[in-house]
């Protein structure tokens, strides 16, 4: 059985210390960093563009995460792969053709991942999953940070990775929302592979202590 991998979200730390905080995740023994990239638009708030991921690419040996709460995704995505995404990631529900996303994702030599806000079902993505090489499952409503799993959203992660294991594919499943000590458990139950946290890991104290506790070991 694989471990876990963990992507904290840089979200939830210290803007002014950006650099910091990839260090923090480096050090923590976390694989990823998680970057959640929001047009004011598609989600009720504003973060960051390429420029940060750029700048923050010398400063951390993690994967870099890249996660589009935008709308016309696909217009960002070269800036965004061209800046060191490892995997950029966008929202089914902001896209017309998808499909034609998920390839551009790939063309450029990134691996390519789907995200469903919660009212969203997996059957709306069916027909995505051979071209996908990550589904992120909102447990949360997309917009901000420290809000609470919606546990019912789980339920998803189960029908994912069923497909995936019927259909023999390979795509990671991703859950990021509510994701803390106490939730991770129940993700994992669930089957996910990728955890992504954001206020729990910025405010432990012991962020190696809670990775591991995110990772069940």
């Amino acid at each position: 059985m694989k471990e876990t991998i963990i992507a904290p979200s840089v979200l939830a730390a210290d803007f002014s210390h950006f650099a910091a905080a990839a260090a923090d995740i480096d050090d923590s023994g976390a694989e990823w960093v998680h970057l959640d990239v929001m047009d004011g638009r598609f989600v009720p708030n504003l973060t960051f563009g390429p420029k940060l991921v750029s700048d923050l690419r010398p400063h951390s040996r993690s994967v870099f995460d890249v996660h589009l709460m935008t709308e016309d995704p696909g217009s960002l995505i070269p800036a965004f792969a061209e800046a060191g995404a490892d995997y950029i990631t966008f929202h089914v529900e902001a896209a017309i053709h998808t499909h034609r996303v998920l390839t551009q994702i790939r063309d450029l030599g990134k691996k390519a991942g789907v995200s469903i806000v919660p009212s969203t079902p997996v059957s709306l993505i069916e027909e995505l999953l051979p071209f996908a090489d990550l589904v992120l499952v909102m447990t949360v409503n997309p917009g901000f940070g420290g809000q609470t799993l919606i546990g019912e959203c789980l339920e998803k992660v189960r029908a994912l990775k069923q497909r995936r294991e019927q259909k023999r594919l390979s795509f990671l499943i991703s859950v990021d929302g509510g994701i803390n000590a106490d939730t991770a458990p129940s993700a994992r139950d669930a089957g996910v592979d990728v955890l992504v946290a954001g206020s729990a890991f910025f405010r432990a104290g012991d962020k190696k202590a809670l990775v591991k506790l995110l990772k069940g070991i």
